[in-house]
C-alpha cells in the first residue's frame, strides 16, 4: 500500500434523520479524489469513527471504496475495544478497503507491552496492512514500535502526539525498509516543516476536506520549497485556523464539517459528544477560507 501526496480524511455526512448520508459521502469522496488526494482515510477521526456502529461503518467504507474507484488507496479506521476493533477490521476487509488505521484502544491507559499486545491481536485478525496511530492514551516507546515493525502487516506509524524527540528515537529504532511514518497532528500543516526535518514527509490534511485548493497549494509549496507561500499560508490561514480550532474541544472535527458545509457539501451535523461549531465561529471560518483561497489564487 503506497501512500503519497495529500492524505484525505473525509467527513461522514449525516442526514436530517441522523443516519449516514451515503450519496453525499460518495460525492465528497469522489470530488476529493478528483481534486488530487493521494489516499482516502474513511471513517477515521475526522469521519467520526467514534460515533459509528459496525453496520454504519461497513456501509461508509463500502461507499468510499466505490466512490474512489481504485484510483487511490482507501484506508479505514478501526480501534476501541479489542473485539470491536477486530470486527471493524473484518468489515473493512469485506468492503474492499486497502488498509487500516488503528486508533487508540478505548479510554484506558496502558503500558507499552499492553499496547503491543493490542496491536498484535488486531493484526492477527486481518490480512490488511495496518498503520498504528499514536495519540491520546496510546503512547508507544521506541522499543515497542520496533517490535511492532516485525509484524508483517503492521506497515506504518502515524504520530499524533507531536513529541519530536520521542518520534526521532522511534524512527531510529525501527529497522525495516519501507516502514511508513507520517504526521497525524490536528491541522498537521502547522508542523510539516518540523516533521520534514526528521524525514517524515507524509501528513494528514483535514483542510483538504473543505478547501482542497488550499491544502494542495500548501503541499506543492512545501515540496517546491516556496518559503514565501508556505509562510503566508501559515501566518494568515493555518495559524488563525488553529486558534479557532482550539476554542472548543472537538472543533478539530466540527470545524471541518462546518467548512465542508460552507463549500456546498450537505454534510449535516456532528454526532454527540461533539457539538456543531457556533454561528460566530462559522462566520470566522468563512472569512479564513476566503483568505486562504485569495492567497493561493483560487
Amino acid at each position: 500500500m503506497d501512500l503519497d501526496g495529500v492524505l484525505f480524511f473525509p467527513v461522514t455526512p449525516f442526514g436530517p434523520d441522523g443516519e449516514p448520508n451515503l450519496p453525499v459521502l460518495a460525492e465528497h469522496v469522489g470530488n476529493g479524489v478528483a481534486a488530487g488526494a493521494g489516499a482516502v482515510f474513511a471513517a477515521c477521526g475526522t469521519g467520526e469513527f467514534n460515533a459509528l456502529d459496525p453496520a454504519e461503518y461497513g456501509r461508509i467504507v463500502r461507499e468510499s471504496v466505490n466512490a474512489t474507484g481504485g484510483r487511490v488507496p482507501v484506508v479505514a479506521g478501526t480501534g476501541g475495544a479489542p473485539p470491536l476493533a477486530r470486527e471493524f477490521a473484518a468489515q473493512a476487509a469485506a468492503r474492499g478497503a486497502d488498509g487500516l488505521l488503528l486508533l487508540p484502544p478505548y479510554l484506558v491507559d496502558a503500558p507499552p507491552a499492553g499496547l503491543v499486545a493490542y496491536v498484535r491481536q488486531v493484526a492477527a485478525s486481518t490480512d490488511l496492512p495496518i498503520i498504528v496511530y499514536q495519540r491520546g492514551n496510546a503512547r508507544f516507546t521506541p522499543a515497542a514500535v520496533a517490535e511492532l515493525a516485525t509484524v508483517p502487516n503492521v506497515v506504518g506509524f502515524k504520530d499524533g502526539l507531536g513529541d519530536l524527540d520521542l518520534l526521532q528515537r522511534i524512527i531510529l529504532a525501527v529497522d525495516r525498509p519501507g516502514f511508513t511514518f507520517f504526521n497525524g497532528l490536528p491541522t498537521a500543516e502547522m508542523t510539516v516543516l518540523s516533521y520534514r526535518a526528521l524525514g517524515v514527509d507524509l501528513y494528514s490534511s483535514a483542510v483538504f476536506s473543505f478547501a482542497p485548493e488550499i491544502a494542495l497549494a500548501f503541499h506543492k509549496a512545501v515540496t517546491a520549497r516556496d518559503d514565501t507561500l508556505v509562510e503566508d499560508l501559515l501566518r494568515e490561514f493555518y495559524g488563525p485556523l488553529v486558534e479557532l480550532r482550539d476554542l472548543v474541544p472537538g472543533y478539530a472535527v466540527s470545524l471541518v464539517k462546518a467548512g465542508a458545509r460552507l463549500r456546498g457539501l450537505d454534510a449535516g451535523s456532528v454526532r454527540p459528544p461533539l457539538v456543531d461549531a457556533a454561528p460566530e465561529h462559522v462566520a470566522l471560518l468563512e472569512k479564513l477560507i476566503g483568505t486562504g483561497l485569495r492567497i493561493v489564487g483560487a
